[in-house]
């Protein structure tokens, strides 16, 4: 099985699109180190559709404490949030994310940075999720979908970060149950096109904290960490 070896400091953990399971793998990764005693916490930038959408919360939930995620901004369009921003009404600083995002990273032992949707969402001032990563400069784990379709946006997804100086240590296959031919192949072709270890997480039950820490533990870390 491959697997791969979290950054020892902040990292991202970013997606191909929104809803491929970035919030998930971002708690289980960081449920997974604070059971190992490291003083991890999950950062969100900015969080919109809220409510219900609250992605800090979830992780928050999952890791058993609030203190395993932070959310620093809430707008309740669910849009991009400059165009959210735009349509409330409301002020967003491209400045003013990157400083306490960074701020918040570095006030842990490790920091991760939950990205919003796919890599080139508007944040704010023209500035965009990519621009976050590269500003901060951190390594970000990729999250795509597992079936047909997820070749092409995996692969610009990963050439874009690294087009930016950005260290990508994995992509995560989220949701991978292996049904179809596409499933089966997309691993392997992946680890071929990006150069880039390739690990596939099955289904997990987000009602159940631990389902969710133990399965990208032995699925994504292939085991414990230190």
């Amino acid at each position: 099985m491959t697997a791969f070896e979290l950054p020892d400091d902040a990292f991202a953990v970013v997606g191909t699109d929104t809803g491929v399971g970035k919030t998930v793998v971002t708690a289980g990764l960081v449920g997974a180190l604070r059971e190992a005693g490291h003083d991890a916490c999950a950062i969100k930038p900015a969080q919109t559709g809220y409510p219900p959408d609250d992605d800090a919360a979830f992780v928050a939930d999952i890791c058993g404490t609030e203190a395993a995620a932070t959310c620093l901004r809430r707008l309740e369009p669910a849009l991009a949030p400059e165009v959210a921003a735009d349509v409330a009404g409301v002020e967003l600083e491209y400045e003013s994310i990157r400083e306490e995002t960074a701020e918040h990273l570095a006030a842990h032992e490790i920091g991760v940075l939950e990205g919003i949707g796919g890599l080139r969402v508007p944040l704010a001032d023209g500035r965009e999720v990519i621009d976050l990563v590269s500003d901060l400069g951190i390594p970000a784990v990729v999250v795509a979908r597992s079936g047909l379709g997820t070749l092409n946006h995996t692969a610009l997804s990963v050439s874009a970060l690294r087009n930016r100086g950005i260290d990508v240590p994995a992509v995560v296959l989220n949701e991978y149950e292996g049904e179809s031919l596409a499933a089966r192949t997309n691993p392997d072709v992946l680890a071929e096109m990006t150069d880039c270890p390739v690990v596939t997480l099955p289904p997990l039950s987000v009602e159940d904290g631990s389902s969710v820490v133990d399965g990208v533990r032995a699925h994504v870390l292939a085991g414990d960490i230190d």
